[in-house]
Parts: structure tokens; C-alpha cells; sequence
């Protein structure tokens, strides 16, 4: 079955609503070796893009994966950006805000961590995190000491607003930003949280803090839904990627960055006739060898 990332994209948030997609998709491979064949396709195309990406150094990807706990983000990361040069790629995690980015605006932290022109930054977490954990824990926000601390309907607008403004500021900068909801169902969660326990590869991750958490599915539902009605536009979409089955969300967020990638119609810089000079010239001496 051909992957067709478009499927998931959201172009206009103003029509997103959570309830039309689901956790589950029909499956883009048939069997593990069709899965490693096809992830190993579009891994292929997206180093061949990055490659150009990196000599023309004109554009800049930003990637931004948001999702609940165990939806699969850092395996995410690992297989479908395993086949880039890690010499134009780095990975950038966001935690819980220091001291010194609370001084700042929301944005001030993830702004040093933009990707520089010609280079892909996989943004583990973002911004997007003060308009989810902090709209459904609000007293978090209390220690920012900010000017406006009524969170309100206003102060939200506000926030998607800068965001909407951030991100056009990048786009027209050369920034191209796809952004990845992985829509994970509260029981497939539940049954990833058990697998971890079992896990001494991965049970270190876990805390009781990530089981009280999921007493506010709802919440942070509601939170994702709202982010994306009002943060999606068509030159940084959305994709709400079904992730109840990894393989089939890797394949779906592969497929969507070498879409982006092949939109820039990227190619490697012609030669000047000063560099083909240089060029020959450095021939006739490698060649008197």
C-alpha cells in the first residue's frame, strides 16, 4: 500500500477536530520486511535531500514532534532520522523550564535551538508545551512571575497568536516547520507504561509522576486539539499521525519530511567558472602525480 502522509495533514486548523481521526490506521506494509524496506526507501530519499539541504544552505527544517507519554517520540527519532549525516541533523529535548528560561518569553528557549540554514533540528518536545502541560496545569505558570496571570481565554489566544507569529517569521526566514501530533488511544499507552516496567532497558524512564498524568487524558486532549486548531496553517501544518502502531506512524512521519524536502526543489550549487577553474588546475596537479 503506498503511504500517503497528506492524509494526516492539517492545513487549517480552524476545521481540526480530534474526534474525526483515529489512533489506528489500515497499515502501509504487510510485513516486517515490507515495513524495513519501505523505511529504508524514504530514509534513502530524505539523505539524498538533506544532502542538498546542507551544500545549498539556503533552508532549514524544524521538526517538531509532541505527543503523550509513550506515543513513541524518541523511537520516532531514532529510526527514521538513523539514515541523515549527523553532521547537518542534531536532536534538541525539552524539559521542564530552568530558572534562567522562566527569565525569559516561552519562545526564548527554543529560539537559541532553531536549526541554522542548510541544517534539520528534530525538536523532541517544543514550545508547544506552554500551551499543553501548562494549559492543563496552569499553576506551573505561577513561578514565571508573569505580568498577565489571569489564564484566561485571552492569555491562551495570546499565546497562540506569538506562535502563529514565531512561526510565519521562520517560514519567511527560510525555516520550513512540519510539526507531529502522535495520536496514541489511552489504552495503548496503558499496555506501552506496562511493557516499560517489565523493561530494564526503559523502566528507567518511567515515574509516578507519568501515571498521575493520565488522570488528565481528557485534559490534554482537549489541550492538543485547541493547539492545533489554532497553530495550523498551510506553511506549518500539522499531521495528527495514528500511533497505536509505531511502524506504521515511523512510516507516515518519513514519508511527510521527504515530501517536505522534495518541495524545496533543492539541487547542488553549479559551479563558478572561477571554482572550474580551480578545479582543472587541481587536476593537472593531481594528474603530474
Amino acid at each position: 500500500m503506498t503511504i500517503d502522509s497528506q492524509m494526516f495533514k492539517i492545513t487549517d486548523g480552524k476545521k481540526f477536530h480530534l474526534k474525526n481521526y483515529l489512533t489506528w490506521t489500515n497499515l502501509f506494509y504487510s510485513t516486517n520486511l515490507t515495513y524495513k524496506s519501505q523505511l529504508r526507501r524514504n530514509l534513502k530519499r530524505i539523505n539524498e535531500e538533506q544532502g542538498k539541504l546542507y551544500a545549498t544552505g539556503k533552508y532549514s527544517l524544524l521538526i517538531i514532534l509532541q505527543a503523550m507519554d509513550a506515543a513513541g517520540k524518541d523511537g520516532t527519532i531514532k529510526h527514521v532520522m538513523s539514515g541523515v549525516n549527523p553532521q547537518g541533523c542534531r536532536v534538541e529535548s525539552f524539559k521542564q523550564p530552568s530558572a534562567l528560561e522562566l527569565k525569559h518569553s516561552f519562545l526564548w528557549r527554543s529560539t537559541i535551538r532553531l536549526p541554522q540554514r542548510g541544517e534539520i533540528v528534530i525538536f523532541n518536545r517544543s514550545y508547544y508545551e506552554d500551551v499543553l502541560v501548562a494549559r492543563v496545569h496552569p499553576e506551573i505558570l505561577d513561578v514565571a512571575n508573569l505580568p498577565d496571570t489571569k489564564f484566561g481565554h485571552s492569555f491562551w489566544e495570546n499565546r497562540y497568536k506569538a506562535i502563529r507569529d514565531y512561526e510565519q517569521h521562520l517560514h519567511r526566514n527560510g525555516t520550513r516547520i512540519i510539526k507531529f501530533f502522535l495520536y496514541v488511544s489511552k489504552e495503548e499507552q496503558r499496555l506501552r507504561l506496562l511493557d516499560r516496567i517489565n523493561d530494564p532497558e526503559k523502566n528507567w524512564k518511567l515515574s509516578l509522576g507519568d501515571f498521575e498524568e493520565r488522570k488528565y487524558w481528557d485534559e490534554y486532549m482537549n489541550a492538543f486539539e485547541k493547539a492545533i486548531q489554532n497553530t495550523s496553517t498551510e506553511d506549518s501544518p500539522w499531521y495528527c499521525v495514528p500511533a497505536d502502531d509505531k511502524k506504521n506512524a515511523r512510516l507516515i512521519v518519513s514519508d511527510a519530511i521527504m515530501r517536505t524536502l522534495k518541495e524545496l526543489k533543492l539541487s547542488y550549487p553549479e559551479a563558478t567558472l572561477k571554482h572550474t577553474n580551480e578545479l582543472e588546475m587541481l587536476r593537472e596537479k593531481l594528474e603530474e602525480v
